[in-house]
């Protein structure tokens, strides 16, 4: 459990360093281990149906919208879906397109469940490059990690 305990304290202490109001942060490939490391550890993916049809999915995540497409309208039964789908004890990794949604469901979880959660920056699909194009530039599939269309 040692490296699982140091990526944790890792997060933690960016979380501090950001001012986070949930545990803390995770690189994408940090999040992948500890999602491997933890058990019972939960990745909630909060991206869009059409993202994840798409852009592509995550092998084994808990799929929640946290914003409703085409609308865009905050789904009002998030934290409903979320406690039906992950274990009360359960660490959880929530990851989007880019960190920003899923830092606000982290931070929702962390409030309302007094769960313990944290956010997985750079999202899926990373930051935009020079030309303004997502999936080059850091996130979960650039860095090589599990995925499919």
């Amino acid at each position: 459990m040692g490296r699982l305990t140091d990526l944790l304290q890792l997060a933690r202490e960016r979380g501090q360093e950001l001012g986070l109001p949930y545990a803390g942060a995770l690189t994408p490939r940090e999040a992948f281990e500890v999602w491997q490391l933890a058990p019972g550890a939960r990745l909630v993916d909060v991206r869009t149906r059409a993202e994840w049809d798409w852009v592509g999915r995550i092998p084994g995540a808990i799929e929640i919208e946290w914003l409703g497409y085409p609308d865009s309208r905050p789904n009002s039964h998030f934290l409903a879906q979320l406690r039906q789908q992950a274990d009360r004890e359960a660490l959880l990794l929530f990851i989007c397109r880019s960190g920003a949604r899923s830092h606000h469901a982290a931070a929702l979880a962390t409030q309302a469940m007094d769960r313990e959660c944290y956010n997985v920056l750079e999202g899926f699909e990373g930051d935009v490059d020079a030309s303004g194009q997502r999936g080059r530039v850091g996130g979960w599939r650039h860095a090589g990690l599990p995925w499919q269309s």
